[in-house]
């Protein structure tokens, strides 16, 4: 874990490493609780090559591919809002969870945290999604509020939004 190596997105070429990189764990991760239509509706709304290159140019978002020993592990995607981080998204391959992975990286993130000046990180997880909320009540987050965001096409996300304080 300690060869964590992070690339921040910048380049078409990385922009579409993270495409795929997010279809391969989204298609193997999300099933057991979202249809493959509505998988598949998601990423092209919010992990698609244009969805992320406008999210990087116009929206203050910033994604890193996370690499271990010369290999793509997961992602992450942050947002800076006016009075916090937003945590966007947090992926790893499946061979990668449960091994004390995903707190480097959230370690990584309270650091980025610091460094613009966020006093707290907040994020959004489906509400059935247990072994998520559990991992983050472990890191420090509480539930401080719950929504359910209409996305199109009839899909809905049902969500927990949750905090940190740094």
């Amino acid at each position: 874990m300690n060869n964590l190596h992070y690339i921040n997105i910048e380049t078409r070429e990385n922009i579409k490493i993270l495409t795929n990189l997010a279809c391969e764990i989204w298609h193997e991760y999300w099933p057991c609780l979202l249809s493959n239509e509505q998988i598949d509706y998601m990423l092209n709304k919010f992990q698609s090559f244009e969805s992320i290159n406008d999210q990087i140019k116009n929206n203050n978002y910033i994604y890193n591919i996370i690499e271990n020993n010369s290999q793509f592990v997961g992602y992450f995607g942050i947002c800076l809002k006016k009075d916090y981080l937003f945590l966007s998204k947090l992926y790893l391959k499946k061979e990668f969870r449960h091994k004390g992975f995903g707190k480097t990286i959230f370690n990584k993130i309270i650091q980025l945290a610091k460094q613009y000046n966020k006093p707290k990180i907040q994020l959004t997880v489906n509400k059935y999604n247990i072994n998520t909320i559990n991992a983050y009540k472990k890191w420090g987050f509480t539930e401080i509020n719950a929504v359910v965001t209409d996305i199109g096409h009839g899909f809905v996300m049902d969500d927990y939004i949750m905090e940190y304080n740094i």
